[in-house]
């Protein structure tokens, strides 16, 4: 049986890697897992923000079918709340595959709602470390206040250390021991990094005013948070020489992609905006797939549109997992795209956003997007950037794109009135884009 490793950055802008136009050498394993894998240059994240783009990935469906998904994303505000987090009557990815006789992991983030109500357990994994928020301070491991947020299958836990190095040992610990099992896995290896506080490895002790305020917006720089990004690179080249040396590489599906697009240390070029934007650079993000045993013509270059939920389906497709009845996917297998060059099809997408009252449809080359008031047609193939607004020269193009987003939104529950939209990214302060 093939194995999986979903690797999940947070927060990584688009040309961030070397592979995607990277102007720094801070991820050179990444580089190394594309050249002789597979590259999307159109894929994109279910959300421009943190936790809804969690909860498409663990249902491989639109995120708007879960109430929590509506916070943009959960924060402080979830605590103790039962609405707000994957129930755990839903079918999930690693449910799924559970049933399928895999071993099922999550080392690093969860985000998808607090205790009693809500955990990783609940929903399909049988081990877990990490924190259970969203942003950690990444020696003090709190979010907001004093004590660690981590967790270890369950229970309160911490140890000393930075937090990117602690994930990516135990992550390469977990490959280890699934070897030695000789048990099939899926490890959903979800960093922290490079998301903020910008703390990285040489600083070796914790920053009290960090801790206090990990969402700071007067700290970081450019290098310090490439030096994040080469860290969190340093890891996942750790865990591929254990599945090298333990004979799992080959047989091995490892997806690497980022929650969102990035933030203010990010290099999206040449996409325009970040997170919390339905422009490209808050949701078009890295993918890169590595599987000797899977991949035709590895190297090569996809341009196949695709987002979060696609590869929640693929690897169900892939490991012959079927979801429960009634539980419809929403996501589509890309099996296709890793077996044959030319073997890429049409995928339409849709996004929607409270905060700004955003909407997004991606058609082919073309996408629509309404920010408030303001409506805008892009050819996104000919315009990354989206600088050229074609609405006047393209109304009627523009009016049936419009009435297909209205259509696909009649389909999905509204936003509920009381959906909190979170500022606490320091977005409101930041200039205009």
């Amino acid at each position: 049986m093939t194995n999986f490793i979903f690797i999940v950055a947070d927060d990584l802008g688009y040309a961030d890697l070397g592979c995607y136009g990277g102007r720094s050498n801070c991820s050179p394993n990444l580089d190394a897992l594309a050249a002789k894998g597979l590259r999307y240059t159109h894929g994109y994240s279910n959300s421009p923000v943190c936790s809804p783009t969690r909860f498409a990935l663990m249902t491989a469906r639109y995120q708007y079918w879960v109430r929590g998904a509506s916070e943009e994303p959960m924060a402080g505000n979830a605590r103790g709340n039962p609405e707000l987090g994957l129930f755990p009557e839903l079918p999930t990815l690693p449910g799924m595959l559970k049933a399928q006789g895999y071993h099922t992991a999550l080392i690093g983030k969860w985000h998808l709602g607090f205790r009693p109500h809500f955990g990783p357990e609940k929903s399909g994994y049988m081990h877990h470390f990490g924190p259970m928020s969203g942003g950690v301070s990444y020696y003090g491991h709190n979010s907001r206040g004093e004590g660690s947020d981590l967790e270890l299958d369950g229970q309160p836990y911490d140890e000393p250390g930075y937090l990117t190095d602690l994930i990516s040992h135990r992550a390469v610990q977990y490959v280890k021991d699934r070897a030695a099992a000789q048990q099939p896995f899926f490890l959903s290896l979800h960093y922290t990094a490079p998301h903020w506080p910008w703390e990285t490895r040489a600083q070796g002790q914790i920053d009290p005013e960090i801790c206090a305020n990990i969402s700071h917006l007067d700290g970081g720089n450019v290098e310090t948070y490439q030096t994040m990004i080469r860290e969190m690179d340093e890891g996942i080249g750790w865990v591929v020489d254990a599945l090298r040396e333990t004979g799992q590489l080959d047989d091995t599906v490892i997806i690497f992609t980022s929650d969102n697009g990035g933030e203010r240390f990010s290099d999206n070029w040449p996409l325009v905006g970040g997170k919390m934007d339905l422009t490209e650079g808050g949701i078009r993000v890295p993918y890169i797939v590595h599987w000797p045993k899977g991949i035709a013509q590895p190297g090569r270059v996809s341009t196949q549109h695709c987002m979060t939920m696609d590869w929640s389906a693929t690897i169900l497709a892939i490991a012959g997992a079927k979801p429960p009845a009634g539980h419809q996917l929403d996501g589509v297998s890309l099996v296709p795209t890793l077996a044959a060059a030319n073997a890429e099809f049409d995928r339409p997408m849709f996004w929607r956003m409270k905060y700004n009252e955003q909407r997004a449809y991606r058609q082919g080359p073309w996408k629509y997007l309404k920010v408030n008031e303001h409506e805008y047609l892009f050819n996104v193939d000919n315009d990354a950037r989206e600088r050229a607004n074609q609405a006047k020269r393209e109304p009627e193009r523009l009016a049936a794109m419009r009435a297909a987003y209205e259509a696909w939104a009649q389909q999905i529950p509204p936003v509920p009135e009381e959906a909190r939209v979170s500022l606490i990214y320091g977005l409101a302060d930041m200039p205009a884009r």
